[in-house]
């Protein structure tokens, strides 16, 4: 009863400062304390990949980093919205660089095969951006047995992330910027249930333990790969397609309180290109451009190193039961 009323206590607390920060005004107010100057950069011959770029806050960023001259790789799970999207980022960026990828990153073997053929076609990549990710409200179980948030969120970001990385570390300065949420501080890590088979499922909190699941693979990241700057942040609550869908209610409640696709892109644009971002250390969760905590105050969700590293050691295994032998 005492951790029930604590976590109803933490949800509140939580949803409060959201109202607070997460909303548009709480952009607005952040906005005011930027620097206009931190994008006011050209990439022109850098790559990128973006996962889920055909729609939402991976299009804004997709559109904005092709602006400024940069060779976007858009991976998508659907062609013929994917090449939408691509004539369009193309027609208003003026930047014929842009190539739409097929991937599905609830298929483990999918993406292995995918960043194989990727290193073979190009010699380097900048920035990988882990953007795509989804919300399933009922247990959904993939053909290959996995719970397809946890197969697409975690597992999905840990396979194409570990893949990338060699292509990566061939690029100077590269970067590794993971899309999270602010949902993640309400909850605490949990190794013991990972494909979230037993007690009541709950897609948003089976979300929300993907999105702490990510910022624990960030830390975790640049402690073991220094020459590649990891970062993880939470956009705000965005209007995006993904929202409306998966949370029609919350989409309804909120209206206008919610941040534009442009709002929600800027930072994670603003720590794939500013150059700001090569004096920050690697590994920090953000929020509008500026480090914050990954817990809140007397919530009780740190976890042990123990934990942490066993959620590693799991997903080593089960990314290494589906890597293909000559990958």
């Amino acid at each position: 009863m005492f951790l029930q009323i604590h976590r109803g206590f933490t949800t509140s607390v939580w949803f409060v400062k959201g109202l607070r920060e997460y909303t548009r005004s709480g952009f607005e107010s952040a906005a005011s304390q930027f620097n206009p100057g931190d994008l006011d950069v050209d990439v022109t011959g850098q790559s990128f990949l973006i996962t889920g770029s055909n729609s939402g806050i991976g299009k804004r960023t997709a559109l904005e980093i092709a602006k400024r001259g940069g060779t976007v790789h858009m991976v998508c799970r659907n062609l013929e919205r994917a090449e939408a999207a691509r004539a369009q980022i193309i027609e208003e960026s003026k930047n014929e660089n842009v190539f739409a990828h097929i991937l599905d990153l609830s298929k483990p073997q999918d993406i292995w095969d995918f960043c194989a053929d990727f290193a073979k076609r190009n010699d380097h990549l900048d920035v990988l951006v882990n953007n795509a990710g989804c919300m399933v409200n009922q247990r959904e179980v993939t053909d290959d047995g996995l719970e397809k948030n946890f197969a697409t969120n975690t597992l999905g970001t840990y396979i194409l992330t570990c893949a990338l990385l060699p292509l990566l570390k061939k690029a100077n300065k590269p970067r590794v910027v993971t899309v999270s949420s602010g949902g993640m501080l309400v909850q605490q890590l949990d190794v013991k249930d990972l494909q979230h088979e037993h007690g009541t499922f709950d897609g948003t909190m089976v979300y929300a333990q993907n999105k702490r699941q990510q910022v624990v693979l960030t830390e975790h990241w640049s402690r073991l790969h220094p020459g590649v700057h990891f970062s993880v942040l939470h956009p705000g609550w965005v209007d995006t397609p993904a929202v409306r869908v998966s949370m029609p209610d919350f989409h309804r409640r909120m209206g206008q309180r919610l941040r534009t696709e442009a709002q929600g892109a800027d930072t994670v644009v603003w720590l794939a290109l500013s150059p700001v971002m090569e004096n920050q250390p690697s590994g920090k969760f953000f929020q509008d451009r500026k480090v914050v905590s990954t817990h809140l105050p007397m919530a009780w969700t740190q976890s042990s190193l123990e934990d942490e590293n066993k959620l590693m050691e799991a997903l080593e295994a089960m990314a290494a039961m589906f890597k293909p032998e000559t990958t």
